[in-house]
C-alpha cells in the first residue's frame, strides 16, 4: 500500500517540475535550441519586365492582333473539303444557281470556268461555304442535279499546327521586347546596328507566324467544295456542224489536184536526170547483151 502511494505521488510531482522548467525559457523556443546571432540578409530580385511575365495562350494571342484563339479542349480546327460530279439538264444555269447558292450561304466563288459548246459544254466550279453551311450546301448541289455520278468529302485536323504556331509568336514576341529593351541601353552605335538586325529578324518570322495563323483560321472556318459538271444529254449530232457538200467536193478537186501536181514535178524531174540515169542503164544493158553473145 504504502509503495503504490509513493508511486502516485511521484506521478503528480513530476509534471509540476517540467513545467515551472519551461517557464524560464523564452516563448516559443524549445530549451535545448540557441537563437541565431542575426537572421539572414534578404536577396533582392530585379524587377521583372512585363513582357517576361508568362501569359496565358489566349491572352498572348489576343494581343497579338491575330485574331481568338478557340478552346483547344471544347473546339477543334478542322478543315473540311468536298468534291462532286453532278449530271444536270443545262450546264451554264447549274454553275449561275451554285454561284448564288455560295452567296446566300455566306460564302463565295473561288473558280468558275466552262468549256465546249452545247451537249459536249463541260464545266468546273470551286466554292468557299462556311463550315457550319457545309452539310447544308452538299444537299443543296446534290438537290440541282439530275444524278450525283460522284462525291467525297475529306477533313484534316490543324489544331496542334495552330497551338504551335501560337508558342512560336509568344516566344518570338517576347524575344523582341528583349530587344527593344537592349536597344534603349545600347550607345555604342555597332550593338545598336546589330540590334536592329536581329530585330528585322525577329519581327519577319512574328509576319509569317501571324500570316500562316490567319491562314489556318480561314481555312478551318470556310469550307471549300469543287464541282464538275456534265450535259444530261450528250449523243453527238449526225452532220458535223459547219459540214457543207460543195466544200467537200472543192476539197476532193484541191486533193487531185496535187496528186496530178506530184506527178508531174517527178516526170519533169526525170526528164532532166534522164542523161545520168539513161547511160547508166544503156551501159547495164550492153553489158548483159555482150555476156548472152558470149554464151
Amino acid at each position: 500500500m504504502k509503495r503504490l502511494l509513493i508511486a502516485v505521488a511521484i506521478l503528480v510531482i513530476c509534471p509540476l517540475v517540467l513545467t515551472s522548467c519551461a517557464g524560464g525559457a523564452p516563448a516559443g523556443v524549445m530549451p535545448d535550441m540557441t537563437m541565431p546571432a542575426a537572421p539572414p540578409p534578404e536577396i533582392e530580385m530585379p524587377p521583372v519586365a512585363p513582357s517576361a511575365v508568362p501569359r496565358a495562350p489566349e491572352e498572348a494571342y489576343e494581343e497579338s492582333g491575330a485574331g481568338v484563339l478557340p478552346s483547344t479542349a471544347e473546339e477543334r480546327m478542322i478543315v473540311r473539303n468536298g468534291d462532286m460530279s453532278l449530271v444536270v439538264e443545262d450546264v451554264t444555269d447549274a454553275r449561275n444557281e451554285i454561284a448564288q447558292l455560295a452567296v446566300r450561304l455566306g460564302g463565295w466563288v473561288v473558280l468558275s470556268q466552262i468549256s465546249g459548246e452545247e451537249e459536249e459544254m463541260r464545266g468546273w466550279i470551286s466554292i468557299r461555304v462556311p463550315d457550319e453551311t457545309f452539310d447544308q450546301a452538299l444537299t443543296e448541289l446534290r438537290g440541282l442535279a439530275v444524278r450525283v455520278t460522284s462525291e467525297s468529302t475529306s477533313s484534316q485536323d490543324i489544331t496542334e499546327e495552330y497551338i504551335d504556331l501560337q508558342s512560336r509568336l509568344k516566344n518570338a514576341e517576347a524575344t523582341e521586347s528583349q530587344y527593344l529593351a537592349l536597344l534603349e541601353k545600347a550607345e555604342d552605335v555597332e550593338d545598336i546596328l546589330r540590334i536592329y538586325e536581329s530585330l528585322s529578324w525577329i519581327r519577319y518570322e512574328i509576319e509569317q507566324i501571324k500570316g500562316r495563323m490567319q491562314y489556318l483560321e480561314r481555312i478551318s472556318a470556310m469550307s471549300l467544295i469543287s464541282i464538275e459538271l456534265k450535259p444530261a444529254a450528250t449523243a453527238a449530232p449526225l452532220v458535223r456542224p459547219g459540214w457543207s457538200a460543195r466544200e467537200a467536193l472543192k476539197s476532193a478537186i484541191r486533193g487531185l489536184t496535187t496528186f496530178g501536181q506530184g506527178l508531174g514535178t517527178a516526170a519533169i524531174g526525170a526528164a532532166i536526170f534522164s542523161p545520168i540515169w539513161g547511160t547508166i542503164l544503156g551501159v547495164l544493158y550492153w553489158r548483159r547483151r555482150r555476156k548472152r553473145k558470149k554464151a
